[in-house]
């Protein structure tokens, strides 16, 4: 099946060159473009496209609102926001827009098309260099109380989010926990279902928001004291 992809970008040439790339992929193309985040709009919801391709700073309507406008459709297209990332407070409310993947513009062509493939699947993909700045936007934070959903996870779930706020793979999981790929696919959909998220950003953003993770923290700790073992799967 085709991936159908709309551009929305403010400069022409940015949208030719993005387009350029995505249409040599013989299993992609190109619906539709547009220049601001209210025509980003109005072009997804006519062409209901699988991703749309949404830069950050665009004029009338910014990618931002323009993403938070789209995810309150029913059946929304996966957006993956395009950014230079040069604040922070872009950053964070990137994050909370709901995309479903972080590119920075001076990705390769190959993580382009790596990340259209896997929010097109349904799965969500962070940039490593977005990754490392979450960390450091949250390294120094007071600890916040722990929401109450994290109770409800068992201690291997929680150490399986804990590698995934790390930026790890589902493969790297494994590795790292000695399971099998499938078992750390289960954990994840188990983790998002229990805590209410849709995807794996979102579990970032909450694994740094409930202090279950840290920068500087080891990303695999022991279960908590009184913990009983018969939970670890």
């Amino acid at each position: 099946m085709t991936i159908s992809v709309v551009i929305a970008d403010d400069q022409q040439m940015i949208r030719a060159g993005l387009r350029m790339v995505i249409e040599t992929e013989p299993d992609m193309a190109v619906v539709g473009e547009a220049g601001d985040g209210a025509e980003a709009v109005a072009v997804a919801r006519r062409l209901r496209p699988d991703v749309v391709l949404m830069d950050i700073a665009m004029p009338r309507q910014d990618g931002l609102a323009a993403t938070s406008t789209l995810l309150a459709t029913p059946h929304p297209p996966r957006v993956i926001m395009l950014t230079t990332f040069d604040t922070d407070e872009n950053l964070h409310r990137a994050l909370r827009a709901g995309a479903s993947g972080f590119l920075l513009k001076a990705s390769s062509p190959e993580h382009l098309i790596t990340a259209i493939r896997v929010v097109a699947a349904g799965d969500a993909l962070l940039d490593p260099a977005v990754t490392t700045r979450v960390i450091s936007a949250f390294a120094g934070q007071p600890g916040p109380q722990p929401p109450a959903e994290l109770a409800g996870l068992t201690p291997r779930e929680a150490e399986v989010l804990r590698l995934v706020a790390r930026g790890q793979s589902n493969a790297e999981v494994a590795a790292a926990l000695a399971v099998g790929e499938a078992t750390v696919k289960t954990h994840v959909a188990r983790v998002l279902m229990k805590l209410g998220l849709r995807d794996r950003v979102q579990a970032v953003v909450f694994a740094y928001e409930s202090g279950l993770v840290r920068a500087g923290q080891s990303p695999v700790s022991p279960p908590s004291p009184g913990a009983s073992s018969n939970n670890r799967r």
